[in-house]
């Protein structure tokens, strides 16, 4: 068809074809008007949106950011941001304040390796429940038993670690003033009697070691050197379950990571990591969990994985297929801080450590950590061990999933009732 054909067809409607035209360009000058309006508002909406958690799985979109630090590496100015005071834990007893549950743990098809991270209130950094003396007790044990070689700190960490303990000593008062006093030379544990005059140079003993006494936590400082890398030089790991600060200390944090042969370190994580490390200011902390099962009842050191100073551990030597009273939940809170004054970056590590078959009591929890599991690529569960525990452990989730369902179990209402992380 012509255009001198097509302008007849349309002027056959009865218009005018200098109207028809007219009407035309208009028609399209409004269409690329809105067409550019909708663009921009989007992308100005887009701008001003903030997460609420970092995205370290998504690329940077700024080249050889990795290579042009905002600052110079190894060199900290102190920060005059001071963390707000804490407000007294609601209710929290002593006696009767049981352990929060976390169950970080998604349904499949498909595992995500990733660093998980979220924000973390400022109220909510340290968590203390009714299971305080058990951990206190172990920690001591642990400490008396094993001395150096669960605890240290190097002389260059050794200002944010004595940071750390004050640090502690100013916010346990506040958070659970019940139990913790402050004093004009450190801190008071009105449960256990313990006095810390944390004010002494020297201290009397390391400062991690107090840390950890006065929490559940285990606790590592890493503290970045000029070379741009951050080192495991302070640390407290009492209650680990599957790793030594023997092994570790003096490590940075790439080699802390493959020398434990965690999936997909180098290909999904390790860049995002530590561009975070680099980035991180005193004002943002955040949380992440994790969880493991575990073959045995021991919640400062798997011995199913082999004698604790033995050369080397692995899954190799756990039984296969022992009873399910035997297989135990494992999870980690983990919260992560820059301390402002010495700008070293604090992990705690707080364990979570409960039988199989008690959490499967918890409506959805048997379904959704079978499925969660069945999930895990082969990396991950040679990682976790699941060779050891699968057969038993599957059949009896699927049996306690399968009575909830019988029992009206509405699974439609999960995400309601239970969002991640619980």
């Amino acid at each position: 068809m012509t255009i001198h054909l097509l302008f007849e067809e349309l002027s056959f409607a009865g218009l005018p074809l200098r109207d028809l035209v007219k009407s035309f360009i208009m028609f399209n000058l409004c269409a690329c008007l809105i067409v550019f309006a909708w663009q921009k508002c989007k992308s100005l909406t887009q701008g001003t949106q903030r997460s609420s958690t970092p995205d370290l799985d998504k690329p940077s979109s700024r080249r050889n950011d990795r290579d042009k630090p905002a600052r110079e590496w190894g060199v900290w100015k102190p920060s005059a941001f001071k963390r707000p005071p804490a407000s007294p834990y609601p209710g929290w007893d002593i006696q009767s304040s049981k352990p929060i549950p976390y169950r970080p743990f998604q349904y499949g098809p498909k595992h995500f390796v990733t660093m998980g991270l979220r924000s973390m209130k400022w109220d909510e950094w340290i968590e203390l429940d009714n299971h305080y003396l058990k951990y206190h007790a172990d920690k001591k044990r642990r400490i008396e038993e094993r001395g150096e070689k669960c605890f240290g700190t190097a002389p260059e960490a050794m200002d944010g670690a004595i940071e750390l303990l004050e640090e502690l000593c100013e916010y346990l008062p506040e958070r659970y003033p019940t139990m913790f006093q402050k004093t004009t030379t450190g801190i008071t544990n009105t449960l256990t009697g313990e006095i810390f005059d944390i004010t002494q140079r020297p201290l009397p003993e390391d400062p991690m070691a107090i840390a950890a006494r006065l929490i559940q936590d285990d606790l590592a400082i890493m503290a970045e050197r000029p070379d741009g890398e951050y080192y495991l030089l302070a640390g407290a790991i009492l209650l680990s379950g599957f790793w030594r600060l023997s092994d570790k200390f003096g490590m940075p944090l790439s080699e802390i990571h493959t020398s434990g042969n965690v999936p997909q370190f180098r290909e999904k994580l390790e860049r995002g990591m530590m561009n975070f490390f680099r980035r991180l200011k005193p004002e943002e902390p955040v949380l992440r969990n994790n969880y493991f099962i575990q073959v045995d009842d021991d919640l400062a050191w798997s011995h199913s994985i082999g004698s604790e100073d033995s050369e080397a551990v692995s899954w190799n030597t756990a039984a296969k297929n022992k009873a399910i009273e035997h297989h135990y939940f494992r999870s980690e809170r983990q919260s992560l801080r820059r301390l402002p004054r010495s700008g070293v970056v604090v992990f705690t590590i707080r364990t979570y450590f409960e039988p199989v078959t008690e959490i499967a009591k918890e409506p959805y929890v048997p379904g959704r950590l079978a499925s969660a599991i069945r999930s895990w690529g082969d990396d991950v569960s040679r990682y976790k061990g699941k060779e050891k525990y699968a057969d038993v452990l599957l059949e009896y989730l699927d049996q306690k999933h399968e009575e909830q369902v019988k029992a009206g179990l509405d699974l439609e209402k999960e995400e309601e009732l239970r969002k991640y992380p619980f």
